[in-house]
């Protein structure tokens, strides 16, 4: 596995076609590399495992585990690729936030509820080439672990025949724990899974499949935390 982001992952990152939304590529590019790949490699001392097996075209739904608001940015800065994601709705609430968070990739999702209008862009975004990325518990957990997994990855992949990518982010749960009102500097680590192909849209499968990333999701999160043991 390549131990650290290399220089050729990020100049090799493509461009999805246009029309995703509102998302401006070229702003997310400059966020990007001016911003939160720099406080990703150095702030976080951020590594990325297993870099080379992120497909760099065609469709992809990156699966996570979630423990943090920082997840989405430092997995857009770690994965050599442009990412869209789904983000409460709440969060588009306030317009200058609003704005920023969709030229990044954002769209809207009403959590707890089935949102057709949150899969049919989701699919979308697929169909235009960009790699999406779902958070497989649909919310954070306190230790990045992940318990309930849902169903949304799988059906969005089996709705736009597009290949999974399971990934854990580690560390991030401690960046800004209770009681902080600035984020720590502490070790942020992304561990890439082996690609898996796209599931039938059938419910025996689709369980059978988000069950099967949320193991490797817990077992790549799990390399991070042994590494970590054995250095410290």
């Amino acid at each position: 596995m390549s131990p650290c982001l290399k220089q050729e992952d990020m100049m090799g990152e493509t461009k999805p076609k246009k029309g995703a939304g509102q998302t401006n590529i070229a702003f997310y590019r400059l966020v990007k590399y001016s911003l939160v790949l720099p406080i990703f490699r150095t702030y976080f001392q951020g590594q990325v495992w297993g870099i080379e097996k992120v497909p760099k075209t065609g469709k992809l739904v990156v699966v996570s585990n979630h423990a943090s608001v920082f997840d989405p940015p430092l997995l857009g800065a770690g994965l050599p690729r442009p990412l869209c994601y789904m983000a409460k709705q709440e969060l588009f609430s306030h317009p200058l936030f609003r704005k920023l968070i969709i030229t990044l990739g954002a769209y809207p999702v009403n959590r707890g509820e089935a949102d057709r209008k949150a899969i049919r862009e989701a699919v979308a975004r697929l169909e235009q080439g960009w790699a999406t990325v779902i958070f497989i518990e649909g919310t954070r957990t306190k230790d990045g672990k992940v318990y309930h997994p849902k169903l949304g990855a799988a059906l969005i992949a089996a709705k736009a025949g597009a290949p999974l990518l399971p990934v854990a982010i580690h560390g991030t749960e401690k960046i800004l724990p209770p009681g902080f009102s600035f984020p720590r500097m502490t070790k942020i680590t992304i561990n890439v899974g082996d690609l898996m192909p796209p599931p039938n849209n059938n419910k025996e499968e689709l369980e059978a499949v988000t069950n099967h990333c949320a193991q490797v999701i817990n077992q790549l999160h799990e390399e991070c935390s042994h590494r970590d043991r054995r250095k410290g």
